[in-house]
């Protein structure tokens, strides 16, 4: 992740934290070998944020998850919620959202409903966000707290 993510990615956490704060909220957790950027849990409570930025294959991270919810991993949560985060890199300049957010989004909602304590989320993140190096959006922390605010209404 760059700076910008990276500064996002916390300002998430931190804003999850004040307004869910009966959740432990991490970063970079890990999953064995797979780190979720954002996590929150509670003694029977997991909720899981990907924040998909420019990733060629936003499908990836997510379906690790469920691949982990499968194989027991998170087996001690009578409740798990993933939620993931796309920018609008992934919006269509005709409208709609590219075809890899659309793959993401299925598998998502066709896994999540395959298990019954497992939810699933897209969200958006309501701007494009600049190639490493580049001027960060002003508007930036405002579209992060849309993006809270939207998180904790589908969980």
């Amino acid at each position: 992740m760059g700076a910008f993510a990276e500064t996002v990615r916390d300002s998430i956490r931190d804003s999850l934290a004040k307004r869910l704060p009966r959740f432990e909220w991490e970063t970079e957790y890990r999953i064995q070998r797979t780190p979720v950027d954002v996590v929150g849990h509670t003694d029977d409570r997991f909720v899981a944020v990907e924040l998909e930025w420019r990733r060629a294959d936003p499908v990836n991270n997510t379906a690790k998850l469920f691949y982990y919810v499968n194989e027991g991993e998170l087996a001690e949560y009578d409740r798990i919620s993933v939620v993931q985060v796309f920018t609008d890199y992934y919006a269509l300049a005709s409208g709609g959202v590219s075809s890899k957010r659309e793959v993401a989004e299925f598998v998502g909602t066709v896994t999540a409903n395959s298990f019954e304590q497992v939810s699933f989320s897209p969200v958006t993140f309501g701007l494009t966000p600049p190639k490493r190096g580049g001027e960060w959006p002003d508007e930036w922390e405002g579209v992060a707290e849309e993006t809270v605010e939207e998180i904790v209404r589908r969980i």
